[in-house]
């Protein structure tokens, strides 16, 4: 997550995310998260996250995190990422699965798009509020 937020020109607060898998992994109807590997070595993770949504009339749920090493990337890591992320999906009886990534990120947008993700049509734009 570190090297995931490094290059993304985020910071990472470790306590929060410690905290945040915590809460995750110890609660399964929350979602799930994977290490991904390229043959034995750790070559990223991804992390899924599920609600209720009223607008799909049940599950839908979020491509919250995935990041696959600059080195291991276009070695179809990514890809088997989305598949496995996919059928949690329909093993949970996800609706509908969204993820939130840049419109210049070009690699990452095409591999969305090979799963059917697709940047919305209706003009909507997620607003956010923390409460910190």
């Amino acid at each position: 997550m570190g090297e995931f937020y490094a290059e993304s020109g985020f910071p990472l607060d470790r306590l929060w995310a410690t905290n945040s898998f915590s809460v995750l992994l110890n609660d399964p109807s929350l979602g799930s998260a994977w290490l991904l590997f390229d043959d034995r070595e750790a070559a990223g993770y991804a992390v899924l996250t599920v609600r209720f949504s009223m607008e799909h009339g049940g599950r839908d749920a979020f491509v919250d995190d995935l990041f696959v090493r600059s080195e291991h990337r276009r070695r179809g890591v990514g890809c088997a990422a989305m598949t496995a992320l996919i059928a949690e999906c329909r093993q949970r009886g996800v609706l509908a699965l969204h993820v939130e990534v840049g419109p210049d990120n070009g690699p990452a947008n095409a591999l969305y798009r090979r799963f059917g993700l697709v940047p919305r049509r209706d003009h909507r734009q997620v607003l956010t509020a923390n409460f910190e």
